[in-house]
C-alpha cells in the first residue's frame, strides 16, 4: 500500500511539473538561428547576466549571435551572446569538452588549408540538429567527434555545465580566452584543483570589454594545465598562454561545471557563483525553467493553432532576454566611465535603443513596470557616470552606434504612462543635454532646422529621428512646467518639414544647392539609415496629422500607403542586408518600417491595418529557424509580434494609446503587476477572419481604433467579433497625433541643376507648404520670390519663407563659376547612389570631404576609365586624381593609376602610373591624391585609368566580395 501511494503521490508531482511548465514547451530558441534572425539558441534567464551558449561561426554577418543553424562544427560553449544584433561581439570564456589527444587550437586554419577532418586538427566537433535539444532555460548537444553529450543551464549570473563522457575515454577541458574578438589581457589563475579564476579583456564592437570569470569543477583535474609545456599560474599575455587544457583521466559519472562571469572584478564572478550553491544540474534547470514560466505566464494565450503558440512564447521569450543584469550579488557594477559603481538597485546593460524603443520597451510598460523604472534608472545612472545617454550601449561602451538618441522615448513613453519611479528633472536634464550636443549632425540641425547630406551620413534619417526624439523632450518638458524647453522641442520636433519634398512626397536629402539625385525611392542609399526613401517616407510619429496636410490630405496619404504595400519594383543602390521581410517597399525586416501597417487608422481605414497586419503576421513568421525575416535585434523583431498578434501597436510611444490592429488568438490573458488581468478576446477569429466587425470594451461598444494605455493598466476586457469582409469599425474615431503648440513654417527649397555652372544659371526656389517665399542675393535687402533667379557670377542666395505670419529660417545656398572648357567622357559606370553631382563631378571643381557617404564623392565598382578634353593643347605640369579610402565599408585606394596623354585624341602616348604604397588594412576616412609630375609636355587630351583593387583579402569581413573605387576631382596644372 504504500508502495502503491508513492508511485501515485510521484505521478502527481510529475503532472504538476508539466502543468508547471506547460507554456515553457511552446519555446523554440531555434527560431532565429537560421536566416538573418541572429538568435541563439542557448540558456539565459530572463534578463540574465549570462548566456550559455555554442559558438558554431567564428566571424560573419550571419555569425554574430555565434551560432546559426546550417552549420555543423561547434567550437566550444561561451557565455556570454547578443541576441538578434547586426555587429558581432561576446562569446567570452569558451569551455569545450573533449576527449583523448589534447588540441590547444580550434583547428580552423588548418582546416582552410586542406579537407582534414577537424577533430583531428583541433578541439572543435561536428554535431547533428538530430541530436540538439533547446528550450527556455536548457541546452543539450552530443558532439560527434567525442561522444560527449553537453547539457547546459543557467541562473542570472552564473551557468552550469554537464558533460557526459565515454566511460573508457579520457576526459578533457579546453578552455579558450582567446575565442573570437580582439584578446586585449587576460589571466588565469589556477586555486586549486577545482577552482580557475581569471579575467578577459577584449574589443571588437565594444571597444573595451571587462569580464572576470570563476570557473568550478566537481571532479578535481589532474594535472596542471598544459599549455605548450609550461605549468602552474597563467597569466602572461606576451606569451599567448591563453587556452588551457584541463585532463581528468576516465571518469565514470558526469562532469559538472560552475561557470559565472562579473563585468567588475574577480571578488563579484566569485560572489555571483554562488547563485549555484549545489552541485546538482537538474535542480538549477528546474529553477531556470520554472523563472521562464513565471516570466512568460504573464501573457496566456488560447488558440488553436499549436504553431501559433510556438512562435508566440517564443517571441515573449525572445523579447525578455534584454537588456542583461549588470550589477554582482554585492550591487557592484561597470560604470561608463569604467570605475567600480555600487547600487542597491538593479542595473543593466545592452540597449539596443533604435530597435527596443518602438515595441519591446512599451511592452515593458505592459508587462514589466517595475524592471521599466530600473532600465530608466539604469539610463539614469549611465547618463551620471558617462555624461550622456546612450544611443546603443554594450558592456559600459558608448557604441554609438545607429542614430538618434533613443534612450529619451523608452523614459518619455514610461512618464506619460505614469511610470515614474526616477528623477523626473535628472531625466529631463539628460535629455537636452543629449539633444544640444553637436555631434553625428546636430550642430547643422539646429543651426538650418535640417542636416544636409554634406553634413552628416544617413541625413535624412538622422533629421526625422531627432526630430521624434524632440517632440518627446518637449511633451516631458511640458508636463514638468519648462515652458522655455518645450517650446523650443516643439519646434525642433516639426524640422521634418524641412526635407519633406512636395514634387515627389518624400523625405530627400539635401545638397548646400538643392536636392540629392537623381533620386529613385527604391535605391537605399546613405542618405538613409539601412533603409530607402520609401522605408523613412512615413517616420512622422510625434505629427502624423502635420505630415498627412504636407501630403494634401487623407487621400493621398492612403494612396502613398497603398503604391508602398504594393509597388513591384526592387529596392536597388548599395547592398543592405538589413531591408529584408519585403512587401512592395515595405521592410519588415527592419525597424524604420514596423509602424507602417497601422498608419491606416490615422486617415479612417482601420480595415486596411487589418489587412496588412495579418498578412505580416502570416507570411513575416515561423516556427522554421528562418522564421524571422531580419535581424531579432535584443527583442524588437519579436516584440512587434507579441504585440501585434495581441491586436495593438504603440504607433509613437509618448502617446499614452496603441493603434488596434487584428488580434490573432481566441482569448489573451494579460496578467498585470497591480494584480489586475486585462482580456483580449477574438470571437470567430481564424486566418481569413481578419476583419473587426464590431468591438465592446468592458461591456460598451467601442468604435475607437485605438486603445488607451490606461484601459489595459485598470484591467478589463475587450471583445472583438471577426468577420472575413472589411468593415467600417474604427474608421470614424482614430488616435491622432498631432502637433499643436509652437507651429514653424519649413523652409524653401533650392532647384539647380547644379553647384556649379560655366555661363548663366537659372536657380528656383519651392515651399513646402504654399508659403510666401523671399530671397537676398549676395546680402542684398530681401525680396518676394516671383521667378527663377538667373546668375553669371559667384552668387550666395539667401532665402526663408513665410506662412500665417511664422517666419522659417534662413537657408543659403552658393554657387560657383567653373572652367566649362574641360569636358569629360566616363568611359565607366559609375553607382547611381554614388554619382556625387553627375558626369561633370570630377572636373566640377568641387572636392569631396572627409566621409564618402556625405555623397560627394562619386563610386565605381569597376576600374575607373576617365578622358579629360582640355579644348586646347596646354603645357602640363602633373595630372591628379583624388581618391578616398575607407576599408570597412569595402573602398580600398586603387592598386595604381596610370595616365596617358595625347594631342589628337588618336594617339596616345603613356606617362606613367603612381602607386597607392598605402597599407589595404588600416582603419578610417583617408583621401590620397595621386598625382604624377610631368615636365617639358604639351598634351590636350589626358587619359587615366584607376585600377580597381579587385576583391576584399580574406582578413576582411567581406572577404571575396569585390570593392570599390571612390575618387572625386581631376586636377591639372
Amino acid at each position: 500500500m504504500k508502495k502503491t501511494y508513492l508511485i501515485i503521490l510521484s505521478i502527481l508531482l510529475i503532472s504538476c511539473g508539466e502543468n508547471n511548465l506547460n507554456i515553457v514547451k511552446y519555446v523554440n530558441p531555434f527560431i532565429g538561428t537560421g536566416g538573418h534572425g541572429h538568435t541563439y539558441p542557448g540558456v539565459s534567464a530572463p534578463f540574465g547576466m549570462v548566456q550559455l551558449s555554442p559558438d558554431t561561426r567564428l566571424e560573419g554577418w550571419d555569425g554574430c549571435g555565434g551560432y546559426h543553424f546550417s552549420d555543423s562544427i561547434i567550437y566550444g560553449f561561451s557565455h556570454t551572446h547578443l541576441s538578434g544584433t547586426g555587429i558581432s561581439d561576446y562569446g567570452d570564456v569558451l569551455l569545450m569538452p573533449t576527449t583523448g589527444k589534447i588540441h590547444l587550437t580550434n583547428g580552423v586554419d588548418e582546416a582552410k588549408i586542406n579537407d582534414t577532418p577537424i577533430n583531428q586538427l583541433g578541439y572543435a566537433s561536428k554535431f547533428s540538429h538530430e541530436n540538439e535539444i533547446a528550450q527556455a532555460g536548457y541546452y543539450q548537444v552530443l558532439l560527434d567527434d567525442y561522444n560527449i553529450n553537453v547539457e547546459l543551464t543557467s541562473s542570472i549570473r552564473a551557468g552550469i555545465h554537464r558533460y557526459t563522457y565515454p566511460k573508457d575515454e579520457e576526459a578533457n577541458v579546453i578552455l579558450d580566452l582567446k575565442h573570437r574578438d580582439k584578446l586585449l589581457d587576460y589571466k588565469i589563475n589556477i586555486i586549486d584543483s577545482q577552482t580557475i579564476t581569471g579575467y578577459r579583456h577584449s574589443s571588437e564592437w565594444a571597444r573595451e570589454q571587462r569580464i572576470y570569470f570563476t570557473l568550478k569543477f566537481s571532479i578535481p583535474f589532474l594535472n596542471l594545465p598544459t599549455i605548450e609545456g609550461q605549468e602552474n599560474i597563467y597569466e602572461s599575455f606576451n606569451n599567448e598562454k591563453n587556452v588551457v587544457a584541463l585532463s581528468f583521466g576516465k571518469i565514470s559519472k558526469p562532469l559538472e561545471i560552475k561557470a559565472s562571469i562579473s563585468a567588475v572584478d574577480t571578488d563579484g564572478a566569485i560572489g555571483n557563483i554562488n547563485e549555484i550553491r549545489d552541485w546538482d544540474f537538474d535542480k538549477v534547470k528546474i529553477a531556470a525553467q520554472n523563472t521562464w514560466r513565471n516570466e512568460l505566464s504573464k501573457i496566456q494565450i488560447k488558440s488553436s493553432s499549436e504553431t501559433k503558440k510556438e512562435i508566440f512564447y517564443t517571441a515573449l521569450y525572445h523579447s525578455s532576454l534584454n537588456p542583461n543584469t549588470y550589477t554582482d550579488v554585492n550591487g557592484n557594477y561597470l560604470g561608463m566611465d569604467f570605475k567600480k559603481k555600487h547600487t542597491d538597485d538593479k542595473h543593466y546593460t545592452i540597449f539596443s535603443l533604435w530597435d527596443t524603443f518602438r515595441a519591446t520597451h512599451p511592452l515593458f510598460t505592459i508587462i514589466n513596470v517595475e524592471k521599466t523604472n530600473e532600465f530608466i534608472r539604469t539610463l539614469l545612472r549611465q547618463y551620471q557616470d558617462g555624461g550622456k545617454l546612450p544611443i546603443w550601449e554594450l558592456a559600459a561602451n558608448y557604441t554609438d552606434c545607429m542614430i538618434g538618441y533613443h534612450a529619451i522615448p523608452v523614459i518619455v513613453d514610461a512618464y506619460i504612462k505614469g511610470i515614474r519611479d526616477w528623477d523626473a528633472n535628472l531625466a529631463l536634464e539628460a535629455m537636452v543635454k543629449s539633444a544640444d550636443s553637436d555631434r553625428f549632425g546636430l550642430k547643422a540641425y539646429k543651426e538650418n532646422g535640417f542636416i544636409k547630406a554634406s553634413d552628416e551620413p544617413e541625413s535624412v534619417s538622422k533629421n526625422l529621428e531627432y526630430a521624434y526624439d524632440d517632440w518627446c523632450i518637449a511633451i516631458m518638458a511640458d508636463s514638468l512646467g519648462e515652458e522655455e524647453i518645450a517650446e523650443r522641442f516643439y519646434k525642433r520636433a516639426q524640422n521634418y518639414k524641412n526635407l519633406y519634398d512636395p514634387t515627389t512626397g518624400f523625405f530627400r536629402g539635401k545638397n548646400a544647392y538643392s536636392w540629392f539625385g537623381p533620386f529613385k525611392a527604391e535605391e537605399v542609399n546613405f542618405n538613409y539609415t539601412e533603409a530607402n526613401a520609401w522605408q523613412y517616407s512615413l517616420f512622422t510619429p510625434q505629427d502624423i496629422s502635420g505630415h498627412i496636410d504636407l501630403k494634401g490630405g487623407r487621400l493621398n496619404y492612403e494612396n502613398h500607403l497603398d503604391s508602398m504595400f504594393l509597388s513591384s519594383t526592387q529596392t536597388s543602390g548599395r547592398h543592405q542586408p538589413d531591408v529584408t521581410g519585403l512587401i512592395g517597399q515595405y521592410a519588415h525586416g527592419n525597424e524604420p518600417s514596423h509602424h507602417m501597417a497601422y498608419l491606416y487608422n490615422y486617415v479612417g481605414k482601420a480595415s486596411k491595418t487589418q489587412k496588412y497586419v495579418s498578412k505580416i503576421l502570416q507570411e513575416q513568421y515561423s516556427k522554421k529557424p528562418d522564421g524571422l525575416s531580419g535581424n531579432e535585434d535584443c527583442g524588437q523583431m519579436s516584440s512587434w509580434y507579441v504585440l501585434s498578434s495581441l491586436g495593438f501597436y504603440p504607433v509613437t510611444p509618448g502617446h499614452d494609446y496603441y493603434a488596434i490592429g487584428s488580434p490573432i488568438f481566441e482569448e489573451a490573458k494579460i496578467n498585470l503587476e497591480n494584480n489586475k488581468t486585462f482580456i483580449i478576446k477574438a470571437q470567430n477569429v481564424s486566418d481569413k477572419n481578419i476583419y473587426i466587425q464590431s468591438a465592446k470594451l468592458n461591456g460598451e461598444n467601442y468604435n475607437k481604433s485605438f486603445l488607451k494605455h490606461k484601459d489595459i493598466i485598470n484591467g478589463g476586457e475587450i471583445v472583438f467579433m471577426m468577420g472575413d469582409n472589411e468593415s467600417n469599425w474604427g474608421n470614424n474615431e482614430i488616435p491622432i497625433s498631432e502637433i499643436t503648440k509652437h507651429i514653424i513654417t519649413a523652409v524653401p527649397y533650392f532647384i539647380a541643376s547644379s553647384q556649379t555652372f560655366s555661363k548663366d544659371h537659372k536657380i528656383k526656389l519651392g515651399s513646402v507648404d504654399n508659403s510666401e517665399i523671399y530671397y537676398s542675393i549676395n546680402n542684398s535687402q530681401y525680396k518676394k520670390y516671383t521667378q527663377a533667379i538667373n546668375i553669371n557670377k559667384q552668387t550666395k542666395i539667401s532665402s526663408y519663407a513665410i506662412k500665417n505670419n511664422l517666419k522659417s529660417k534662413i537657408v543659403t545656398g552658393e554657387y560657383f563659376p567653373r572652367d566649362d572648357t574641360k569636358k569629360i567622357t566616363i568611359e565607366s559606370k559609375y553607382a547611381n547612389q554614388y554619382a556625387a553631382a553627375g558626369n561633370k563631378t570630377l572636373i566640377d571643381q568641387l572636392r569631396g570631404g572627409n566621409n564618402y557617404r556625405t555623397g560627394n564623392w562619386q563610386g565605381y565598382r569597376e576600374d575607373l576609365n576617365v578622358i579629360v578634353d582640355l579644348s586646347k593643347v596646354k603645357k602640363i605640369n602633373s595630372i591628379s586624381l583624388g581618391c578616398h579610402q575607407d576599408v570597412r565599408s569595402w573602398i580600398f585606394y586603387p592598386k595604381k593609376v596610370d595616365y596617358w596623354t595625347s594631342v589628337d585624341g588618336e594617339k596616345y602616348n603613356y606617362q606613367g602610373n603612381v602607386l597607392a604604397n598605402f597599407p589595404d588594412n588600416i582603419e578610417g576616412s583617408l583621401q590620397k591624391d595621386f598625382t604624377l609630375n610631368i615636365k617639358n609636355l604639351k598634351a590636350r587630351y589626358i587619359k587615366i585609368k584607376a585600377e580597381n583593387y579587385g576583391i576584399c583579402p580574406k582578413w576582411h569581413l567581406g572577404a571575396g566580395g569585390k570593392t570599390w573605387v571612390f575618387v572625386d576631382e581631376i586636377t591639372i596644372k
